[in-house]
């Protein structure tokens, strides 16, 4: 019997089971977009902790690890860094609005902020770009299955796919926030088991080193190999983690503004010393198993061979716990992107709360079987996320927190700002191959003319300025 396959399957039920008890609770779309704004610090911490800590951070990171040694921290540490700029400037501001403006969504703030078109924009680019980061996570769940039971990732990614839509169809935030905190006990537990067992079996930290095999780079956290890599992953990461709206509409859930600042700072200083788990692991890897062709197989299979039993089906539930909590994140982001910013705004305004709810439901098992598709179609999990990371920056972090910083702006410049920053991203992939000029990397050159462009159309005479909100910026 394969006690790994055993123990996944099982706590795969345990976590849908979690889900649906939840569920109960759920008596409206206040409760299933935003926990009816009752999550204390200790959940927001747990339920953004879970959803920082996906696919790039554990397996992503695991691989850069395995090629380029300790600078693959960044991933995980820029994630921390962003978490700090949220909790201290941007997520207060914006509980502050929406609680006082009972909105849902991002979708639901820019609309209030800039007018119709801006919502509607943004609302077809979450959809675009989300679909690619729900892939990369169940990637990196079928990539556990495949290592334990030779699952091929079809399959795998089906099976991830069908866990965490269960449980978020059922009850949405409500739900998710509660199995974030059951999966990041899970997900701390199993690495801080596997890290110093793993390192312990390769010779520790002295084995790590050129001799051993690693690359000559392997202790210079300050490498970079170019774009998606090393400290370069701040210039694709950072504006991620400070706008997403999967993060900012967890946010909105909040209790208050006091544990949106207590809760995500602290689990950004918890990112902080988890960066170098993966990291560490990966670059054991490297030493124990130099031939390994498929980054996204470096984790798992290091966890599996080189763990006892029982330890490592924790370590690997781990790993799943990783995808399947970041993928109710994404789903969130895309189930409330198509019923409030879409469908109630454009298709249906009259619709009831009731209807809502179910639009949103649906959207969530759409959401699952295209996330599947891609992950069976898009070769890894770094390619998969650079696809979402790149294009949510460009598109969203100039207008958000433009808005909450200035009253001068108006729906012009918001459009401004969008469709020049996704143009000159779309420019540099098509026509200089997704490189970047010299050392300005492209998702950061797609920022600045983003931002350009904002305080350009703030500066022509005549532009529209109306806004709902325009009295309340300085909240």
């Amino acid at each position: 019997m394969n006690i790994h396959l055993v123990l996944l399957i099982l706590y795969s039920i345990a976590l849908i089971a979690v889900g649906l008890w939840i569920a109960r609770r759920v008596r409206g779309s206040g409760d299933f977009f935003v926990a009816g704004r009752r999550l204390t610090a200790p959940l927001i911490f747990a339920t953004v902790l879970a959803s920082n800590i996906g696919a790039g951070t554990t397996v992503g990171a695991a691989g850069l690890a395995y090629r380029d040694g300790l600078s693959a921290w960044w991933w995980n540490g820029t994630a921390a860094i962003g978490s700090f700029v949220l909790a201290w400037f941007i997520g207060p501001k914006i509980w502050t609005i929406a609680q006082r403006h009972n909105l849902y969504t991002v979708g639901d703030y820019l609309e209030l902020r800039y007018g119709q078109a801006v919502r509607g924009i943004i609302a077809v680019l979450i959809w675009i770009g989300t679909l690619s980061v729900l892939a990369a996570q169940l990637i990196a769940g079928a990539a556990v299955l495949t290592v334990v039971a030779g699952i091929p990732r079809w399959l795998g990614a089906l099976i991830g796919g069908i866990v965490m839509t269960v449980y978020f169809m059922a009850g949405g935030l409500l739900s998710s926030a509660w199995v974030n905190v059951v999966q990041l006990a899970v997900l701390l537990g199993g690495f801080l088991i596997a890290v110093p067992y793993v390192l312990a079996q390769v010779g520790g930290l002295d084995a790590i080193t050129p001799a051993a095999g690693a690359a000559p780079h392997a202790w210079d956290v300050f490498y970079s190999a170019g774009p998606g890599s090393g400290w370069a992953l701040l210039f694709l990461l950072l504006p991620n983690f400070i706008i997403s709206p999967g993060l900012l509409q967890k946010a909105y859930g909040a209790a208050n503004p006091r544990a949106v600042r207590v809760g995500i700072a602290v689990q950004g200083a918890t990112l902080l010393v988890f960066a170098f788990a993966p990291v560490l692991l990966g670059m054991a890897a490297q030493v124990a198993h130099p031939g390994i062709e498929a980054r996204d197989l470096v984790l798992p299979t290091l966890l599996h061979e080189h763990l006892p039993p029982l330890f490592g089906a924790l370590a690997l539930a781990a790993i799943f716990s990783a995808e399947v909590s970041t993928c109710d994140a994404i789903l969130f982001m895309l189930a409330t992107s198509l019923s409030q910013d879409l469908y109630k705004r454009f298709v249906r305004p009259a619709a009831s709360d009731r209807e809502l709810l179910a639009v949103a439901r649906l959207a969530a098992a759409l959401g699952g079987l295209a996330g599947v598709f891609l992950a069976v179609r898009l070769p890894t999990i770094v390619t998969a996320l650079s696809i979402f990371y790149s294009l949510l920056a460009v598109s969203l972090f100039v207008p958000i927190v433009g808005g909450l910083y200035t009253r001068r702006a108006g729906s012009a410049a918001a459009l401004a700002a969008i469709a020049t920053g996704v143009a000159m991203r779309l420019l540099l992939q098509f026509v200089n191959d997704g490189r970047g000029l010299g050392l300005l990397d492209p998702t950061l050159l797609g920022l600045l003319a983003a931002g350009v462009a904002f305080v350009a159309a703030m500066a022509i005479p005549g532009r529209d300025r109306t806004s709902l909100l325009t009295h309340h910026t300085a909240d």
